[in-house]
């Protein structure tokens, strides 16, 4: 509706403008500026101050639409959204333009307070993390951002520029921001003549033809010991537990046995001694004894694998030395030993006597598990998934894992067995990550159980 009253406006400026500027070439041809001047110039006078009126009137009519609009788009290049155009003055249109520019003032304003918020949140979470991330100009070195762990880490009061780290700790500023960490690395730092390791990443990205640097550092020292603390504290606690099973009796039958020797020697009519009774007794402690020298070895076994003696090897030729090894024993339990491997060419980088190792510690616990079931049978099998990872699965169908010890199978000296030592499936699992692998378990009570060796 503004629209077209608009239109009307215009169409009537220009008609009487139209119409002014005819009646004025009119006059021009009628009157005689040569014989009666001044006449003529008092005729037309009115007609050109018409003129004149009317094209002002049409000019500022056009205009102070786009003076409007100029001054809004000015405001729009400043980002100043705060102004508010009038909506109660003013022609019709003017005022439904006005109106218009208070609703996009409106709306820009909403949209920023809700960025801003967002921004503040973000911040926020970022400034409580334990994580330290900083972001930078990767070619003036001026800090676009840092929070409050970042500082804490690296022992830095404040930071404007990288400059700043540089100047105070050329090997720390070398060390974060020259070494490419897009893959995530863990290094050790020194910040204020103490090492430290942190896990660091960093990412390269431009904004507006200009590069930054997303940096991001984790103090893992704390974490590392809280993790050292706690699995020592369960070793510890084990150890003590298969220690004292073995010295608490030793203890206590020197103590009898040297009690008989004394009564000996001091009444050796009264109570003779009984060479028999004191050749069991050392016999017992020599049991005992082998028992916590064979407990100490199993445990110095967990440290023994730190290198690998890696080749690519076919799977073939690994399930061909397994067979060979165990299928004899397996046949005199009654328990099938089956491989499969559909595709013979299959090789996996690996070391061959440590996975052949995990191979074996893993089939007798199936066979613990399956021996006691009906028509009982190990399957093992490899081959390669969409993701390109080789794995191998040894697969029983016994009576499975419990869910209530699921999580404790893997803890070194854990066993559920009267004769174990309880460091198989920790050995397997150093072996795999050795490898840079992982041990995968699905296990249904039971059923049985699968577990997959991912390399």
């Amino acid at each position: 509706m503004a629209y077209k009253r608009y239109l009307l406006a215009l169409f009537f400026r220009s008609v009487f403008l139209f119409i002014s500027l005819f009646a004025l070439a009119g006059l021009i041809l009628l009157l005689d500026f040569k014989t009666n001047l001044p006449v003529a110039i008092v005729s037309i006078s009115p007609v050109i101050f018409i003129v004149v009126y009317s094209f002002l009137n049409l000019y500022k009519f056009v205009i102070r639409r786009f003076v409007e609009m100029d001054d809004f788009f000015e405001s729009v290049k400043y980002r100043d959204f705060s102004r508010w155009f009038t909506e109660q003055s003013g022609p019709e249109d003017i005022r439904k333009l006005h109106k218009g520019f208070n609703e996009v003032n409106k709306t820009i304003k909403e949209i920023n307070k809700e960025k801003e918020a967002q921004h503040l949140y973000l911040q926020k979470i970022l400034e409580l993390m334990d994580t330290g991330i900083m972001t930078y100009s990767i070619d003036s070195g001026e800090v676009l951002w840092v929070n409050d762990s970042f500082k804490e880490i690296l022992g830095i009061p404040s930071l404007k520029t990288t400059e700043f780290i540089q100047k105070r700790n050329q090997k720390l500023y070398d060390a974060i921001f020259e070494t490419n960490h897009a893959e995530g690395n863990t290094i050790t730092v020194e910040v204020n003549n103490e090492k430290i390791k942190v896990l660091i990443n960093s990412s390269i990205f431009l904004i507006e033809d200009e590069s930054f640097k997303l940096v991001v550092i984790k103090n893992i020292d704390d974490t590392i010991n809280r993790t050292e603390s706690e699995a020592w504290k369960k070793l510890l606690s084990v150890m003590t537990h298969e220690i004292m099973n073995s010295i608490a009796p030793i203890s206590s039958l020197a103590e009898t046995l040297q009690s008989k020797i004394r009564s000996s020697i001091e009444n050796p009519h009264e109570k003779p001694l009984e060479i028999s009774d004191l050749d069991e007794g050392i016999e017992t402690i020599k049991s005992r004894s082998e028992g916590l020298l064979k407990f100490a070895k199993t445990y110095r076994s967990l440290n023994k694998v730190t290198e690998l003696n890696l080749s690519n090897i076919s799977v073939s030729e690994i399930f061909n030395n397994i067979e060979n090894l165990m299928k004899p024993s397996l046949e005199s339990k009654n328990i099938d030993l089956i491989f499969e491997l559909d595709n013979p060419e299959l090789k996996i980088e690996m070391d061959t006597y440590l996975i052949e190792q995990v191979l074996i510690n893993l089939i007798l616990n199936a066979v613990e598990a399956c021996k006691e079931g009906e028509n009982p049978e190990i399957r093992i099998s490899a081959e390669k998934n969409v993701s390109g990872n080789r794995f191998i699965k040894i697969t029983d169908n016994g009576t499975g894992i419990p869910d209530e010890i699921i999580d404790d199978i893997f803890i070194p000296f854990f066993t559920t067995k009267k004769t174990g030592s309880g460091i198989g499936l920790s050995l397997c699992k150093q072996i795999m990550l050795l490898h840079k692998g992982k041990i995968q378990i699905n296990t249904i009570q039971g059923k049985g159980t699968a577990i997959s060796l991912f390399f």
